[in-house]
Formats: structure tokens, C-alpha cells, sequence
């Protein structure tokens, strides 16, 4: 049976010790897979139970020199380890100030009597030499000590034949200090015998003050590292926080708060207004608006009534209501979510794996480049002291900690603000993956469309007017179980129409049904059931056909000889899937349409949306197949479905984006959860796909820069043409910025903006604005005035609501002018901008040209 644990690793420091640490494990019999994250010190192994057990996994870890436990995956387990980072930063801050208290003094005493600066009289001279090799000593000793860390960690691994960062430090440090020690006995040698010439070489050739200095700007290397990672585990810890600690529960009639740990399946919850959702529920009593942008960024609140689902961590806005409790404990929507998050965090994505080969195989080399580099420069004649620097600096500027971090935390922070924007990426080989889909295939319903059919046309005959129409058929439909009837109901209640007494109701399959409606035959079907009763259709026909090629479903009102009116029906499209479609196209995507509606319908929808191709009358079980053909073109495909219907083709493609809140089916199909139903966010999850990778790019050519520049020039390749040497502890300052600049580049993701929250999309998929005159600029830029805006919210609804619309080229809120400029392609009436902000919560006040 297959296994998958997590388990603690302890003195990873670098790339190559997560290399090691992999290259042991993987070794193991039964062993499926590994992933091992320096950032998060952690490593996810995938094993056959029967061959294997977490002592065998723990044993290798340990062989390979480093420590390791098994750690349970839950939220007081992230809780204790979130604490343990914590105190393992403490003891980091702990460190460096010693470091620094020592090392100062240590620098001042070493580099004074060059600069000089004024220093006591028993240090200055010959005759005090031992006190001022000594003392530098005894200042260096402390700093070695407290970072004992880098030596014990870093000859073990040596030892163990899996040498790392922390070997590179420990034998450079330690041949200066070790160099340095061998210096006092010759000062004290030559003080012996009184040669003042061996006194005054040896003073000068100390090397404690760069073991020092070294040790101290690798230990604040690590401090800032340390304090910027802490900032990309942020994500964790907010959806962390969110979760409620207490839930009132009712039980026979008796209400008691108990911790949500203690919440079972079944048990009857109340939330107050302004209260958290303890768990994931079912409505029985009560109705509400809630809060769920924590977990889906949506920031309208939801309407909840009886039979809604709520979802834990979410807020009650308003009313008083109780539900039952459906999922608990790790079950929950919100436990899920940080499971999914931490998992893509954890996991490595391909380009990560060049790296960690390089590292695997860097250490070694660098040791053999330092050793033959102090050879040589011994050889060419030059002094020990000199080809030792040469050695120490090739050592130091050559730890490869930035390599090991390049990939880590461009991942760990995109999945992170992923999850703030409603994006979960279940592992980063699909955040990279991502990146290069050039063909994206879009379900039809609940994907672009709304998924509920609405009416969309009421068209009358003769002097009858619309709500006459809507009354007979809302009531012949009363007994219809049709999703098409469900509509028509919902349009009159809507309307708040009173509807009428019906009797013989009777469906015709495939064409319809007939009622009596008050006394009156009413007759609702296509063409078809027309003709069957003799009715005539005269003008009629020509409007049932124009609807159809509108992609509308047209249902014909009739009495017993004549028609009376038609209602048409249609499953409207998303506000947000046309700017959807054209955010795929200006990132050069293919957009790929999938339905099993017939081919008119498809059509309809496709030239609305924009999109370049509509595959019609598909089966859900032959949709896995149209994938597969797509991708047998040369196409690198992205599904985007529902994740029910569409899970064999989420599974066929190459990356699987789902589309829907928390569903199971979606979660275990997908590569890619959007927790909000919109289709914008498949082009967020692109784009951030795009920036993430591009980041890692950047982080390995800087990892890469500094250690190819910085090697031959440790080595010493100028010194002979140029005269240029790096001193060991500029080859540390440089080191430890190599390590820093890259974690701060990842945490540039951090404000990650997709493309349609800053409403831009590309120009070749734009109106050039050197394409229109400037006589239709001052024509088609408007200002609308709009009354009871407040936050940064209400400008973002505005601005998705209007830009939605055809006739907008593109529009901005000036938030503290109360206004939007907008930019129009074609005219449009007032009537329809006021419709349009008034349904979006606001009110126009005024339209002026600018």
C-alpha cells in the first residue's frame, strides 16, 4: 500500500544538503517519490508501506548527516512549528549579536595599527606582538564558538562524504583560524630568540579577524534571510488565524460553547452577527450575507437562506442563523485550503531540480578549486599566507545557499498570494507548467456561462402585453420540474406577478406541455408541438429563428388556435468572460471552446465572447478525447471546467483548472482550484504562473552570476594581469548579499497584480489610441459622476462593471473625485450606464464630456 508522510528535516543550510538529503532517501527500497524543501525544512516522501518505515526514512536523513522526525499534518502541528521557527530566529538574533559584540573590537584591533586609528600602547610594537595575536585570538574564539553551528553541521558532512555551504565555511574559517594559531607560535619563537624579522612577518599574517569577520557577515547573511523568509509563510499563518477557536452548539434544546475541535457531523451550530463560521454547514434556520473574501477574495458578501451552504472562517454580516455542521476538523474547506497550500509550497517544480543537481555536484568541485588554487599560487613562489587567502576566499564566495533558495521561495510566495487572490495551486510543477500553455479549453456552462437559465426576451402578438404573456405561462409551467420552467417561474415572481389557478397539466417529451390556465388552453413547446396542434405561426417564425442564432432557447405561448407570444430563454454569459477571453489572447493563448450544445448555440455564445474556436454537440465522456487531440497537434493544453463533468479531461490536460469552491471532485482532478466561479482568475493563475517563473529566472542567474564571476576572481585569475585579489571577507559580504538579494527578489511577488485588476490588457488586442482622432477622443471620453463610493471595493466593482460592457473601450475610478472616466467605442444611452451602476450598488449622477 502507497504512503505519503512528512517529516521534519534539522541543519539543512544550503541546496546541496537538500541534495544529499534526496539522494539518501531515494536510495531507499519502496521509495516513490521525494520532495525535500530547504525553505520549509521539511521533505514529503511517497513510499510503499510494506517495504519501508518512517525509522528506515529517518535512519537515511540521519546518515546523510542531518536530523529528521515525523510531523503530523495538522493545524496545531503548523502552530507549534510556526513557534519553532520562531525561537530558531531568537536564537539566530542571539548569535549575531555576539558575533557583532566581539567582532568589532576584533576588526578595530587586527586593522588599526594599518589605518591608524589610536590604539593602547601594550598592542603597539614588537615587543607586544603575543598580546596583539593573543588577543585577537581570544576575540575570535568567542565568535567561532557561538556559530559552532557551521562546524558541527559542516564537517559531519564532510565526513560523510556530502559536503555542503557549511563544509565551504567551516574549513575556510577554520584554516584561518588554524593559520592564525600557527602565527602566535612563531611570534613567540622569534620573540624566543630574539628575530625580530620573523616577529613582525607573522603579526602582520594574522588571519583571526577574517575567520571572524567572515563567520559574523554569514551569520547577518542568514539573520536577514532568515527574517525575509519568515515573511513568505505569511499566507499560512493568515488562513492559520482565520479558522474560530469556540462554536456555540445546540443540543437538546441547550446552548454551550465548546472549541471546534470538539464539533461533530451533525451537530446544529449558531453564528451571530459579526461571529465567524466555526465549520463547513448546511443552513436549517435563519438567513444572512456572508463574508467569505478571506477564503475566495470575493469581496461582495454572499446572500445565505435555508439550504445554503456556509463555509468555515467565513463572517456573518447581518442576521442570526443556525446550521447544521457538514465537514469538521481537517475536513473543512479552510483545512483543505491550507493543506493544498502547503503542499505546493512544499513541492518542487522541474526547474528546481537543475539547481539542486548543480548543487549536488558544486560543492566538491569548489573544494577541489580551492585546494588546487592554494597549490598553485604556492608553486608560482608566492608566500603560504597568500595562497592560503586565495583558498578561504574561494571557499567562502562559493557557498551555494542562494542556489538553494532561488526556487523555494518564488514558489512559496506565489502559492501563498495565489491563495490570497482565490487561486490554489496544488504543487509548483503546475505553477510552472502554467507558464507555457498555449491553448486553453473553456467548458460552456458554469464556466463561461452562469450555469441557470434566465429569460431574456418576452416578445408579444397582437395588443397582449408582456406580464399577460408571463402570467399564462408561469402557470402553465407551475408543475414543469424543466430548468427552462424554473426560469419563467422566477421571472414572474420576480416581476411580482400573481399567478393562476392551472389543471390537466400534461408534458409533451421533446416538444413542450399543455395546460388550462383559468379556463383557457395554453399551449408552451418549440415548432414542433406547434404543428402537431395545427397553430399557425406566421410572423412568429422568422423571431424563433433569429433568437436561436442568438444562442437563446425560444418557447412559443399559444392558446388553442393562435399564438400569443414567445419567452425567450437563455444561459447568460458571465459579466466577466469576454475581458476573460481577451486577457487569454493577449498572453497569445489559443481560446477553445467545449459544449455539448448544438452547433448554433455554440456558435452564438463563441462570437459573443470572442472566442476562436467552438467544438459543439460534445459528450462530457468525449471531452478527455478532444483534449487529447489538441495536444496531439504540438498544443500544450489548459482545461477549465467544473471539475464533475470535466474531471477526465482536467486530467488529460496538461495543466486542469477547476473552476468552484471546495468540491472534491475539483480538488482531486485539478492542477489549479479557483475558489470563485469566475473565469478571470484562470488568466490570474496564468500570469502568475508567468511572473513566478520569470522570478526564479532571475533568482538563478543572480545565484549562478555571483558564483561565476566570483570564483575565478577568488582564485586569483586578475591578480598576476591586474593585481586584483578579493579579500576573505569581501568574498563573505558578497556571498551572504547573493543570498539575501535573491530571497528579496521572490518577495517582489508579493505585489503580484493580475491583469485585470489594473485594466490593462495588451495593445494588439486594444484600439490603438494613435488610431483615433483626436476630434473622437473629446467625443467618446466621458466623466460619470457617481454618488456612494467609499473604498477601493466600490472602485474596483465599478470598474469591472463598465468595462465589462461592449461599448467601453476602457474605464478608471478617481475614487476621491466621486467619478469614472471612461473611454466609449461607440455611443450608449445614460438609461443603460445608470441601469448598469445601479445594479452594482451605486447611484449616476451625471454624464459629462471631457
Amino acid at each position: 500500500m502507497e504512503k505519503k508522510e512528512k517529516y521534519n528535516v534539522t541543519g539543512m543550510t544550503c541546496a546541496a544538503c537538500s541534495a544529499a538529503v534526496e539522494k539518501n532517501v531515494k536510495k531507499l527500497k519502496g521509495v516513490k517519490n521525494i520532495s525535500v524543501n530547504l525553505l520549509q525544512n521539511n521533505m514529503s516522501v511517497e513510499f510503499e508501506e510494506g517495504d519501508l518505515s518512517q525509522e528506515d526514512i529517518i535512519k537515511a536523513v540521519e546518515d546523510a548527516g542531518y536530523g529528521a522526525s515525523s510531523t503530523e499534518d495538522t493545524n496545531s502541528d503548523k502552530k507549534s512549528k510556526s513557534s519553532s521557527i520562531d525561537e530558531e530566529f531568537k536564537v539566530l538574533k542571539l548569535r549575531l549579536f555576539v558575533s557583532i559584540i566581539f567582532t568589532v573590537p576584533l576588526f578595530y584591533l587586527a586593522m588599526g595599527h594599518m589605518a591608524g586609528w589610536p590604539l593602547p600602547t601594550f598592542f603597539l610594537g614588537s615587543e607586544n606582538a603575543i598580546n596583539f595575536a593573543f588577543t585577537q585570538f581570544l576575540l575570535t574564539l568567542p565568535v567561532m564558538i557561538v556559530n559552532r553551528k557551521f562546524y558541527i553541521i559542516g564537517f559531519k558532512t564532510l565526513w560523510k562524504r556530502s559536503p555542503n555551504m557549511d563544509s565551504l565555511i567551516a574549513v575556510g574559517t577554520s584554516a584561518a583560524a588554524l593559520y592564525g594559531i600557527f602565527a602566535i607560535y612563531k611570534i613567540g619563537a622569534g620573540l624566543g630568540i630574539g628575530d625580530m624579522s620573523i616577529v613582525m612577518q607573522y603579526s602582520h599574517d594574522l588571519y583571526f579577524e577574517s575567520a571572524g569577520v567572515i563567520l559574523t557577515l554569514i551569520t547577518f547573511g542568514k539573520f536577514l534571510e532568515g527574517r525575509a523568509k519568515g515573511k513568505t509563510s505569511e499566507a499560512i499563518e493568515k488562513l492559520i488565524d482565520l479558522a474560530p477557536k469556540m462554536a456555540l452548539v445546540e443540543k437538546n434544546g441547550e446552548i454551550s460553547e465548546i472549541p471546534v475541535e470538539d464539533v461533530n457531523l451533525g451537530d446544529i451550530i449558531i453564528v451571530k452577527p459579526g461571529q465567524s463560521v466555526p465549520v463547513d454547514g448546511e443552513i436549517v434556520e435563519g438567513k444572512s450575507s456572508i463574508d467569505e473574501s478571506m477564503l475566495t477574495g470575493e469581496s461582495i458578501p454572499v446572500e445565505k437562506n435555508i439550504g445554503d451552504k456556509v463555509i468555515g472562517a467565513s463572517i456573518n454580516k447581518t442576521g442570526f442563523i443556525k446550521f447544521k455542521a457538514t465537514k469538521v476538523g481537517e475536513d473543512t474547506t479552510l483545512s483543505q485550503i491550507i493543506t493544498l497550500v502547503e503542499e505546493a509550497q512544499a513541492s518542487k517544480a522541474p526547474i528546481a531540480k537543475m539547481a539542486d543537481k548543480i548543487s549536488s555536484i558544486f560543492v566538491p568541485v569548489v573544494l577541489s578549486i580551492a585546494l588546487a588554487s592554494t597549490i598553485v599560487w604556492l608553486l608560482l613562489g608566492y608566500s603560504f599566507e597568500f595562497a592560503l587567502s586565495i583558498g578561504i576566499a574561494v571557499l567562502v564566495i562559493s557557498c551555494p545557499c542562494a542556489l538553494g533558495l532561488a526556487t523555494p521561495t518564488a514558489i512559496m510566495v506565489g502559492t501563498g498570494k495565489g491563495a490570497e487572490k482565490g487561486i490554489l495551486i496544488k504543487s509548483g510543477e503546475a505553477l510552472e507548467v502554467a507558464h507555457s500553455i498555449n491553448t486553453i479549453v473553456l467548458d460552456k456552462t458554469g464556466t463561461i456561462t452562469e450555469g441557470k437559465p434566465v429569460v431574456t426576451d418576452i416578445l408579444t402578438y397582437g395588443n397582449l402585453k408582456e406580464e399577460s404573456i408571463l402570467i399564462d405561462a408561469a402557470s402553465a409551467e407551475k408543475s414543469s420540474e424543466h430548468p427552462l420552467a424554473e426560469s419563467i417561474i422566477k421571472k414572474a415572481k420576480e416581476m411580482n406577478l400573481s399567478l393562476k389557478e392551472q389543471k390537466d397539466f400534461e408534458a409533451v417529451p421533446g416538444q413542450g406541455l399543455k395546460a388550462v390556465v383559468d379556463g383557457k388552453n395554453i399551449n408552451i413547446g418549440n415548432i414542433k408541438l406547434m404543428k402537431s396542434l395545427n397553430i399557425k405561426l406566421e410572423d412568429s417564425e422568422s423571431d424563433v429563428d433569429r433568437l436561436s442564432k442568438e444562442g437563446k432557447t425560444p418557447l412559443i405561448i399559444a392558446d388553442h388556435e393562435k399564438i400569443l407570444g414567445i419567452i425567450a430563454v437563455a444561459d447568460t454569459i458571465k459579466a466577466s468572460s469576454k475581458q476573460a477571453v481577451e486577457g487569454m489572447k493577449a498572453m497569445g493563448i489559443n481560446v477553445v471552446m467545449l459544449t455539448g450544445d448544438n452547433k448554433q448555440t455554440a456558435e452564438a455564445i463563441r462570437k459573443q465572447v470572442g472566442i476562436d474556436l467552438a467544438i459543439s454537440d460534445v459528450m462530457p465522456e468525449d471531452k478527455e478525447k478532444e483534449v487529447r487531440r489538441l495536444q496531439g497537434d504540438g498544443s500544450r493544453v489548459g482545461m477549465v471546467g467544473d471539475g464533475i463533468n470535466d474531471a477526465p479531461a482536467l486530467a488529460r490536460s496538461d495543466v486542469g483548472i477547476a473552476i468552484g469552491a471546495g468540491t472534491d471532485v475539483a480538488i482531486e482532478s485539478a492542477d489549479i482550484v479557483l475558489m470563485k466561479s469566475d473565469l478571470l482568475d484562470a488568466v490570474g493563475a496564468v500570469q502568475l504562473s508567468k511572473s513566478v517563473i520569470k522570478n526564479i529566472k532571475q533568482n538563478l542567474f543572480w545565484a549562478f552570476f555571483y558564483n561565476t564571476l566570483g570564483i575565478p576572481i577568488a582564485a586569483g585569475l586578475l591578480y598576476t594581469s591586474l593585481g586584483l585579489k578579493l579579500n576573505p571577507m569581501f568574498a563573505a559580504a558578497a556571498m551572504s548579499f547573493s543570498s539575501v538579494s535573491v530571497v528579496s527578489n521572490a518577495l517582489r511577488l508579493k505585489g503580484f497584480k493580475p491583469i485585470y485588476e489594473i485594466n490593462k490588457i495588451e495593445s494588439k488586442y486594444k484600439k490603438s489610441l494613435k488610431e483615433i482622432t483626436k476630434k473622437e477622443v473629446f467625443d467618446m471620453k466621458k466623466e460619470l459622476i457617481i454618488e456612494g463610493m467609499s473604498c477601493n471595493h466600490c472602485k474596483m466593482r465599478v470598474e469591472k462593471e463598465l468595462n465589462a460592457l461592449d461599448q467601453v473601450e476602457s474605464a478608471e475610478v478617481v475614487l476621491d473625485e466621486q467619478k469614472a472616466v471612461v473611454e466609449f467605442k461607440e455611443e450608449i444611452s445614460k438609461e443603460v450606464l445608470e441601469k448598469i451602476i445601479d445594479e452594482a450598488g451605486y447611484k449616476l449622477i451625471e454624464v459629462k464630456k471631457v
